[in-house]
């Protein structure tokens, strides 16, 4: 693991990180921040996944989670949302699809399979660098995430209900398999079985049994990504009757920015840090 770049915030650290993953093949970049609570004992972590044409940056530079994150005592992990190099398969004139749009599964399909494998990413092999280069207690992890990391975090969550305590989500994509950003690069991924699709799209597991105890959803209505890309409302229908527990919250005049992200981003962290212990 390499440090790009650290520096004190909120008595904690925020870092800049980089290794070579074996499951992308390529040189992955990561942001993590410490609280100072870290310095006495090992502390819960939160994953942020960021949506599409996103990096690790924009959460970091925008997302205004250092001060809650110190004083809860939350590590906060910020993975890239795609492979990244000269050598990684891309679509350049698609920002749906390649670069910045990994949409957190694991890519079937040449020529995306070689690299575009950000579930395993995510699930494994990022965090068991985390447990073993920070102060992290890794029986007490939460995940949650916006638009593409939003749908990320919730399928994740979902399919390792043993691993997460808890989930959360800011305008996520609830059921990618029919939205119009999102399923013209599953059948690139994942290939034009549709089945295939079901294990990346949180209501589609809903409704094939996966379960996690409850979610907690942001939603901007003034977000011009509403109608044809999030649709919270099919994931509210999915979950009735299944006992797991929904807090949708729609909010009038609120966009897809991270404006809206930072406005609400405490209160998923105290939500997280309730869940954690």
């Amino acid at each position: 693991m390499k440090i790009i770049s650290q520096a004190t915030a909120f008595g904690g650290m925020q870092g800049v990180f980089s290794h070579e993953s074996e499951a992308c093949r390529c040189e992955m970049t990561f942001a993590v921040y410490v609280p100072p609570r870290a310095i006495k004992e090992p502390c819960p972590v939160l994953w942020y996944l960021s949506g599409l044409t996103c990096t690790h940056a924009n959460v970091m530079e925008k997302g205004e989670y250092r001060r809650m994150a110190a004083e809860l005592g939350l590590i906060i992990v910020c993975p890239d949302t795609s492979p990244r190099g000269n050598d990684v398969p891309d679509e350049l004139t698609n920002w749906q699809m390649g670069k910045g749009a990994g949409f957190y599964l694991d890519a079937t399909e040449t020529p995306w399979s070689e690299n575009y494998q950000m579930y395993t990413y995510v699930t494994e092999e990022l965090p068991a660098l985390v447990a073993a280069q920070f102060r992290a207690d890794m029986s007490r992890q939460g995940i949650f995430g916006h638009s593409m990391g939003g749908h990320g975090a919730m399928t994740i969550a979902l399919k390792n209900p043993e691993s997460f305590k808890s989930c959360s989500a800011f305008a996520p994509i609830v059921e990618p398999s029919t939205a119009d950003w999102s399923a013209p690069a599953f059948e690139k991924y994942l290939g034009p079985d549709q089945s295939a699709w079901r294990a990346y799209d949180a209501c589609a597991l809903v409704r094939d049994g996966a379960r996690f105890p409850e979610f907690l959803i942001d939603q901007g209505k003034a977000d011009g990504f509403l109608e044809n890309g999030l649709r919270p409302w099919l994931f509210e229908e999915a979950v009735k009757d299944t006992g797991i527990g929904l807090t949708l919250r729609m909010h009038e005049r609120y966009d897809h920015s991270y404006y809206f992200i930072s406005t609400f981003m405490d209160d998923h962290l105290r939500w997280h840090a309730e869940r954690l212990g």
